[in-house]
């Protein structure tokens, strides 16, 4: 994975950051598997002469995420649930405390056309270790994959029914970027 140097600033233009949740539990066929972008983030890239990364960090507004897709379940994901479960969020990420979510590399280990990133992931005031599969998925594009493990950071996966339906404490978190000139803002 080689970028041509310079410092790269992301935004929203440039790519999208979305997580996915599953649905776990006796009566996990009556919920959904949701898929959740981050509308307002932005990151900052710095890459090295000889074209490897030597800093990356991303900041994520997590009061702003939106539930785009909700699929499975026993009937389709409403406007309504769509709000309620933004709630349920907002509460569970204590976005009144704690507005964002902020990822800084610590290492790179580029490998061909990818590699991965790893780094810390700062969420709801609690740092855990985070680990990015990165593959490139075109001229200046990017991929990067990995998982959040919600109790971790001292969040309860969201339940209902008993516990007969809950939200899986995994999360799948995958962010695209088409990489800018260097410099652009």
């Amino acid at each position: 994975m080689v970028v041509p140097s310079g410092h790269y600033r992301l935004v929203p233009d440039n790519g999208r950051i979305v997580l996915r949740t599953s649905r776990d539990g006796l009566a996990a066929t009556a919920g959904h598997d949701l898929t959740i972008e981050a509308p307002r983030w932005s990151g900052d890239l710095v890459v090295k002469d000889d074209g490897t990364p030597v800093s990356l960090e991303v900041r994520i507004d997590v009061g702003a995420l939106t539930v785009r897709e909700g699929t499975g379940g026993l009937k389709p994901l409403t406007d309504r649930d769509r709000r309620e479960i933004g709630v349920t969020m907002r509460r569970l990420l204590e976005t009144g405390k704690y507005p964002e979510v902020i990822f800084t590399a610590t290492r790179f280990e580029p490998s061909g056309d990818g590699g991965v990133i790893e780094g810390d992931l700062t969420l709801r005031g609690t740092s855990r270790p985070l680990m990015l599969e990165v593959s490139q998925t075109g001229p200046g594009k990017y991929k990067a994959t990995g998982t959040v493990v919600q109790s971790s950071y001292g969040i309860k996966p969201y339940s209902a029914f008993f516990g007969a339906l809950k939200v899986r404490d995994a999360v799948a978190v995958e962010a695209e970027v088409e990489l800018p000139a260097p410099g652009d803002a």
